[in-house]
């Protein structure tokens, strides 16, 4: 099973070491901390945009209730996902907390689009190493990026744009399971509504706010435009 996990989040693995070693990179040279805190934050917070964020707001002294709030909106996006997983995580026992945990971007997009069986159980514990799978890459990129932050010397300019790169597979794969572009093309247009009205400091909040809006719109007039059509049989 470990073999199988493996090979489905291997995309994971190439975007999260690259990703984990930049965030490595920079927590050793713009903070003054010891190079294991940087594994350990990986382990414990389990945040990739999240972490680079504190690593430039403690660079900016900036005070522990600021790194808070601000980790807060970057991450409110995961109240969304956890709520669409609820029904898929009930009855998964101890494993459900750690699910809940580690649940990233990469992961719920894995965990929404892969081939499921009828076995709920079996595929809980998929869910689980999945999930374990990916911390542990993360990890082992914070910690390769913390240790050579600390002793060589190198241009890593550009190192950030494998999150980049592994969103737009992601979001490929989100449009191949979902057989429907428009959630894709109303995330993109509230993207754009975002940067034109806001503050780059409220934008991503702002296109969440904007897609879950319309998205939620279109539930509520396809289960009445579904209603109508049940009542006329």
């Amino acid at each position: 099973m470990n073999s199988q996990v493996f090979r489905l989040t291997l995309p994971i693995l190439f975007g999260y070491i690259p990703l984990g070693m930049a965030f490595g990179v920079l927590f050793t040279t713009q903070l003054d901390y010891a190079w294991w805190a940087a594994p350990l934050m990986g382990l414990v917070i389990y945040a990739g945009a999240g972490q680079i964020l504190a690593v430039s707001l403690l660079a900016a002294s900036a005070g522990m209730l600021e790194v808070f709030i601000a980790m807060f909106v970057l991450n409110a996006r995961h109240l969304f996902f956890g709520l669409s997983l609820l029904g898929q995580f009930r009855g998964a026992g101890w494993r459900k907390l750690y699910l809940i945990f580690g649940l990233t971007d990469e992961t719920y997009s894995m965990l929404t689009t892969r081939i499921r069986s009828h076995d709920k159980a079996h595929e809980q514990d998929i869910d689980f190493r999945i999930t374990a799978f990916n911390q542990v890459y993360w990890v082992i990129g914070c910690t390769l990026g913390a240790v050579l932050g600390r002793n060589v010397v190198f241009d890593s300019t550009g190192i950030e744009f494998a999150l980049v790169a592994l969103f737009i597979v992601l979001t490929i794969e989100q449009l191949k399971a979902l057989g429907d572009a428009f959630p894709v093309w109303t995330g993109a247009a509230a993207a754009g509504v975002a940067m034109i009205l806001l503050p780059a400091a409220h934008q991503l909040i702002g296109a969440i706010a904007i897609v879950t809006a319309v998205l939620l719109l279109q539930y509520r007039s396809m289960r009445s435009r579904s209603g109508t059509e049940s009542s006329h049989v």
